[in-house]
């Protein structure tokens, strides 16, 4: 198939690629987003929880009035240490809401123009072509494409990433199963995101709505056949009896659990001395999301650091006056790349630090549990910092 030309081509059509491609429309920038999955991937999966930072960005983007009443605003947090029989509380810190991801992807999708995003086009390579000095990719379907900018946003797999040459990801020694209740009848829970601990195991709660609540359960992985965990029941089953001897309450959810909405996964992350030194622009291609940074999910933070990206790689080309198609110069791109990588290195590093070191924090026992500790109160004195940063106008 001849090769088409395209000048802004986003790779992904998750929060962060959505996301991207509603930022640049705001700044005039007309983008084309490609999607691997047949049709917008808002029928399976849980929620995403969004706290304070992630609601500037969303403010930014013009969708947060759109979203803010399909979930309350969370009052407080809890964590109730079941063997020892204590619980701590403590106020939440900002604006705090547990989207259904669904709500999330149809509303940014929404945000954009007709045929904005074209599914069943699966990215298999990308290539420099040295005579043009643009970015190639070549798609499963057969298609090609020959694209004046790039922007990844498919992923901790990013194919955009490796053309990067940023390092692999790595594991933690930690999964997490993901999954919502629905409640036809309403269900009795405070406005609070509660988290019971017992040994390594970890159980958190957090209601979207007065009907709907959003759960996981973070617990050691133990290798074993992967495809059993393909099955959503095998996930409901292996995980009512590794928390058989949580509140029955607990176990009431799993039980009552949305069948395709429960989700196992092996934990990855990028290093954050790897963040700190990588490559994550080369001309006019780039990353972001998790591409760029992902991050395990012991802060929460990974919805929410997609979505500023989103907003400053829009900004940074607005104010270099790339406004619209015809002014999308080589080298203005390149510039707005560079300085947007600049803005989001020492950001992206940070949470992914605190993650890591919270991460490991969860699995750890004894010296190294300690040390992890002590980590945590020198780098990060003030522990809900990150929540307070604001990524800036678009």
């Amino acid at each position: 198939m001849d090769d088409d030309d395209e000048e802004m081509v986003i790779i992904g059509a998750g929060i962060c690629g959505l996301a991207t491609a509603v930022a640049l429309n705001k700044k005039g920038i007309k983008s084309v987003v490609m999607e691997k999955s047949e049709s917008l991937r808002n029928v399976t999966g849980a929620a995403i929880g969004i706290r304070q930072n992630g609601w500037r960005a969303l403010d930014q983007l013009g969708v947060a009035d759109i979203l803010r009443p399909t979930a309350i605003s969370l009052q407080r947090e809890r964590m109730v240490l079941l063997k020892e029989g204590k619980q701590q509380q403590s106020s939440m810190i900002g604006e705090t809401r547990c989207l259904r991801r669904k709500d999330l992807l149809n509303t940014l999708y929404d945000a954009l123009p007709p045929d904005t995003v074209k599914f069943g086009c699966q990215l298999k390579s990308i290539k420099l072509n040295l005579t043009t000095n643009k970015p190639v990719l070549r798609f499963i379907n057969g298609r090609s494409i020959i694209a004046k900018v790039v922007i990844g946003c498919e992923g901790g797999r990013s194919i955009v990433a490796e053309y990067l040459n940023v390092k692999p990801t790595k594991m933690f020694p930690s999964c997490n199963v993901r999954g919502v209740t629905n409640c036809p009848n309403g269900h009795s829970f405070d406005a609070e995101f509660v988290r019971f601990r017992s040994d390594n195991n970890l159980v958190g709660r957090i209601p979207i709505d007065d009907k709907s609540v959003y759960w996981f359960c973070g617990h050691p992985y133990i290798p074993g056949d992967e495809r059993i965990w393909e099955d959503s029941e095998v996930i409901r089953q292996s995980t009512l009896k590794l928390l058989s001897g949580y509140p029955q309450q607990i176990q009431d959810m799993i039980e009552n659990a949305d069948t395709e909405s429960l989700i196992f996964s092996k934990l990855r992350y990028r290093a954050p001395w790897d963040l700190l030194t990588g490559t994550f622009c080369k001309g006019t291609v780039t990353v972001a999301g998790d591409a760029m940074h992902v991050m395990g999910p012991f802060l929460g933070q990974g919805g929410s650091a997609g979505l500023e990206d989103a907003v400053v790689p829009a900004r940074n080309m607005a104010q270099l006056g790339l406004d619209s198609e015809r002014k999308i110069t080589v080298k203005g791109v390149e510039e707005a790349f560079n300085m947007y990588v600049k803005q989001r290195r020492m950001r992206v590093v940070r949470l992914s630090l605190q993650t890591y070191v919270t991460g490991m924090l969860v699995v750890s026992s004894g010296l190294k549990k300690v040390a992890f500790v002590m980590l945590l109160a020198v780098l990060f004195s003030n522990k809900n910092g990150h929540v307070d940063y604001d990524c800036g106008g678009l």
